[in-house]
């Protein structure tokens, strides 16, 4: 939807970003309502989890058919580091605690916008930054929307608005959305988080949809058997169909992670995988509200559906066969398990010898250490390890990891964040050949990213021009740092003396890009002509005369400046009342010198200057005065 450049504020400087709406999507309205809509919502929130937006505008910008549009824009906070989609694009689950600490911030920045009446409407991976620090930045609220619009529906023009693989049901089924639909959004990320995929996945956006509305994923710990029971409870609590069912606020939402993530009881109910799931009438055409799972007998008078279509359910007789077969399993499972307590109890208590390692998310070392001894365990301390998303001080990961199950008496190693990797000054590679700069950043730690070519006559062709980040600004040890080699010296054309239409239309074949501003002017002849071009990368600046006309001094008709007689044009001396005059046609005035004169001035006169008017007491003649007229 939009392309986002890094910018510079020369004002306040700072690096910033400006968003700016891509030109085949300028004339749609509804692309330019939703741009505009996220520079309002972002606009409103102040948050550290959350994007700062600085300023937003308009710019009238040339399409290559010579058509003017107007493309919106916004500046906003620049934010080092990488999205959580870049963290999760091998696949690959990240560790519990980064997972905990990641949808923390998360729903740091929804309770404050939620508060502050705004949902964000489409929080997935790809909106969600961790800068080096560890902290997380909730970003793009495009598709936001106000509380109080009660239309707010995800449905727009026939398609649906968001991410499929992100949507909750109300939002697959077009329905006003609320807070809740964020959480369950957040919900998504947490499992990906866990597992290294989303719930649900299909060939198309319509089948990921169908899912969030039909099915139950699996639990986490059926793709990851170390994630604990209590995590399972608050993820498939945030994944539930219904929004009553779910966490009723961010705060809540919050609390219950990190009592999982430290092994404690939490606010939701037992994780199952045939979690209550809707039934689709065949041949309807809405899809009806999830509701909770009841034994067939009870659900075939409660599963009527929006459209007055009532599901298919099985034959009376085969129900009853099937509530009798529930009935008998039923009494089996509990003689089996009165058998297992019993011998448990002969054998000297329920006390196993084994036990699943705790975890220890945003714990320092003294409460780490005491939460493995709790468990049965012995402490001891591994190497700190460098975390991006975690405090310095804080538990990062164990071996063998939390949830893994351990004979009791045995050794849990606890490894606990140094902070972030080391900040490295990103040297100057200007100049250099792609080798020798790539040379030159490994030597302090950094990598080779990116390398773009562009016109540029500042260096050497196949040489670096520029690097981002720029020479002098730090980075983290081991990120990686774009090169941009120059193609060639693409010479900037002199369009000084031309008028401004012939020099915007120089740069653009030249391959430059055109900024104007203008300066007022006193000569007409300098009326919409070049005075001055200043190059910026591929921007060329060009300063333009505007003319302003300004009344002159009027005649004085004692004094005549064009006579050649050296009569005061001015009985007081005033030479300065005489510069709106012509100059005389005898002996023109020099820029920077006295006028040449055929005898000494008199005291009153201005000789043979012509342009002069008066002298002093001293006797000095008005012929310097001259200058001015020039």
């Amino acid at each position: 939807m939009a392309q986002v450049h890094l910018g510079y504020d020369t004002r306040l400087s700072r690096t910033v970003a400006i968003k700016v709406l891509r030109t085949d999507l300028a004339a749609d309205p509804m692309f330019l309502a939703r741009f505009r809509r996220e520079a309002q919502s972002a606009a409103a929130l102040n948050h550290p989890s959350i994007v700062s937006v600085y300023d937003t505008g308009e710019e009238t910008m040339d399409t290559p058919t010579g058509q003017q549009i107007s493309l919106p824009y916004i500046v906003m906070e620049y934010v080092r580091g990488r999205t959580v989609a870049a963290l999760l694009s091998d696949g690959e689950p990240v560790p519990l605690n980064d997972a905990v600490q990641i949808v923390v911030g998360v729903l740091s920045a929804l309770e404050y916008s939620h508060h502050e009446g705004i949902i964000h409407r489409d929080i997935k991976p790809g909106n969600v930054m961790i800068t080096p620090d560890g902290k997380i930045k909730v970003m793009d609220f495009g598709i936001a929307r106000a509380i109080a619009d009660s239309a707010a529906t995800m449905t727009q023009t026939n398609s649906v608005v968001g991410t499929a693989q992100y949507l909750s049901p109300e939002q697959a089924r077009g329905e006003v959305v609320d807070t809740r639909s964020d959480l369950y959004s957040t919900g998504c990320l947490l499992y990906e988080l866990l597992t290294g995929k989303p719930p649900f996945t299909g060939d198309s956006a319509v089948a990921v949809a169908y899912q969030h509305v039909s099915e139950t994923p699996k639990l986490a710990s059926e793709v990851h058997p170390e994630i604990s029971e209590e995590i399972d409870r608050v993820v498939m609590k945030s994944l539930a169909k219904r929004r009553e069912d779910r966490y009723q606020n961010a705060a809540e939402f919050r609390n219950d992670l990190l009592a999982a993530a430290r092994g404690e009881g939490v606010n939701a109910p037992a994780a199952t995988a045939w979690d209550s799931a809707p039934v689709v009438p065949p041949g309807g055409t809405q899809v009806a509200s999830a509701q909770e799972y009841y034994p067939p007998s009870s659900a075939a008078t409660s599963a009527t559906t929006a459209t007055g279509v009532q599901p298919a359910v099985a034959s009376s007789e085969k129900v009853r066969r099937k509530n009798r077969l529930m009935v008998w399993l039923g009494v089996a499972f509990l003689a089996i398990a009165g058998v297992a307590v019993a011998i448990a109890m002969n054998m000297g208590g329920g006390d196993s010898s084994t036990a699943k390692v705790p975890t220890m998310a945003e714990m320092d070392e003294s409460r780490a250490k005491a939460t493995v001894e709790k468990a049965g365990f012995k402490f001891s301390k591994g190497d700190d390890q460098a975390s991006s998303s975690v405090k310095k001080g804080l538990f990062v990961s164990s071996s063998p990891k939390p949830g893994s199950s351990l004979e009791k008496g045995k050794t849990v190693t606890v490894h606990f964040s140094s902070g972030p990797s080391a900040q490295v000054t990103v040297p100057d590679v200007t100049g250099m050949t792609q080798e020798k700069a790539t040379a030159a950043l490994e030597k302090v730690g950094l990598k080779t990213g990116n390398v773009t070519t562009i016109n540029s006559s500042d260096v050497a062709k196949n040489t670096v021009a520029k690097t981002s980040p720029a020479a002098g600004e730090t980075a983290e040890s081991g990120s990686q740092v774009t090169l941009y080699i120059a193609a060639g010296g693409t010479k900037t054309p002199d369009v000084i003396g031309k008028t401004s239409e012939q020099a915007q239309s120089d740069l653009r074949n030249a391959g430059f890009k055109p900024a104007v501003v203008y300066q007022r002017v006193s000569s007409q002849g300098q009326d919409g002509i070049v005075l001055v071009q200043r190059r910026s990368g591929n921007t060329v600046t060009i300063t333009v005369g505007r003319y302003t006309s300004e009344p002159s001094a009027p005649a004085n008709p004692t004094g005549g400046g064009t006579e050649p007689s050296g009569a005061p044009a001015n009985p007081t001396g005033g030479g300065r009342q005489q510069t709106s005059y012509p100059r005389s046609t005898t002996t023109p005035a020099a820029p920077t010198t006295a006028p040449t004169t055929q005898h000494e001035p008199t005291p009153t006169g201005g000789g043979d200057n012509g342009g002069g008017s008066g002298g002093n007491n001293n006797g000095q003649g008005g012929g310097a005065q001259g200058n001015n007229v020039n």
